[in-house]
């Protein structure tokens, strides 16, 4: 099955493509964005964003993470949502970033609640959970609006950039979006 794709409002969610890689590494490579996540390193080396996208086509076939683009038909290319899965144990960690110039319009929020429908629906999970830094209350505020609960913190859980960071845990249970 290819990656599918998935449309909302105001966005469409698809695979990334390799024309998609200048896009991402000027957008994830702004230290704003990657200072948020565990994931993204800043710098961000040239053939980085070609990497990532490479695996991705491999990661859906094998069912371990969907990763879809973030566009809108005026803006391109946004950000990027996706579901880590572990199917084995009917759950996925959502994850996210949008570029700092679409900051503050929605899209992490509309994105997100796309594949977490698609997650539940189709992919049959039973647990999605998601974490921040607790020093980025913002991406706590998304995780609210999907219907999350908050699980609890666990204390300087990660080193990001040699700094401990603690991790704010929220999750939504299938049993959760029909008695909200």
């Amino acid at each position: 099955m290819s990656t599918p794709t998935l449309r909302t409002e105001r966005l469409v969610l698809r695979a990334f493509s390799a024309d998609d890689a200048p896009t991402v590494q000027r957008l994830a490579g702004d230290r704003e964005v990657a200072s948020t996540t565990l994931t993204i390193p800043h710098p961000y080396e040239d053939g980085m964003a070609e990497a990532w996208i490479e695996g991705h086509a491999s990661n859906w076939a094998e069912r371990t993470a969907l990763i879809l683009a973030v566009t809108t038909e005026t803006d391109g290319l946004v950000g990027a949502v996706g579901l880590h899965l572990k199917l084995e144990h009917l759950r996925a960690e959502l994850g996210y970033w949008i570029g700092v110039p679409f900051w503050n319009r929605g899209y992490a929020t509309e994105a997100a609640e796309a594949v977490m429908r698609f997650g539940f629906d189709e992919l049959g999970l039973n647990r999605i959970q998601a974490g921040h830094f607790a020093r980025n209350p913002a991406s706590g505020r998304v995780m609210e609006k999907l219907g999350m609960t908050l699980e609890g913190v666990r204390r300087e859980h990660v080193l990001k950039d040699d700094e401990l960071e603690d991790l704010v845990l929220y999750a939504v249970l299938e049993s959760d979006r029909h008695h909200g």
